[in-house]
């Protein structure tokens, strides 16, 4: 979701995905997309939650959005995760970069790049 500031600029927060959402919020997006495949229970998980949430606020021409795996283990099989968190940079619907574990904020802004 993305909300409007007093300055009238984009400042984007994380938004969750399912399998019957994935499609319009990650492959159709005209903006590049972060998707961090999660579980409620993984602790690595746990710890990059307040990352991804500061990097969709500092950048409002990319997308942040989580896939929890065991509530659409469809996508999870899909993208062949089979380690989280994974982290996954789509462009115009392709996977462009991606990342498996724990990584800095700087390291994702890098991904982001690719």
């Amino acid at each position: 979701m993305a909300s409007v500031d007093s300055k009238s600029q984009v400042v984007r927060t994380v938004s969750y995905a399912t399998g019957e959402t994935f499609d319009q919020k990650v492959l159709k997006s005209d903006v590049p997309v972060l998707v961090d495949f999660y579980a409620d229970w993984c602790g690595p998980c746990k710890m990059l939650a307040p990352i991804l949430e500061e990097l969709a606020r500092e950048n409002p021409k990319a997308k942040i959005v989580k896939v929890d795996v065991d509530r659409n283990s469809q996508l999870a099989g899909a993208f062949r995760v089979s380690s989280i968190p994974t982290l996954l940079v789509f462009r115009n619907g392709k996977v462009v970069a991606q990342h498996v574990g724990l990584a800095s904020k700087a390291s994702l802004k890098r991904l982001l790049k690719k």
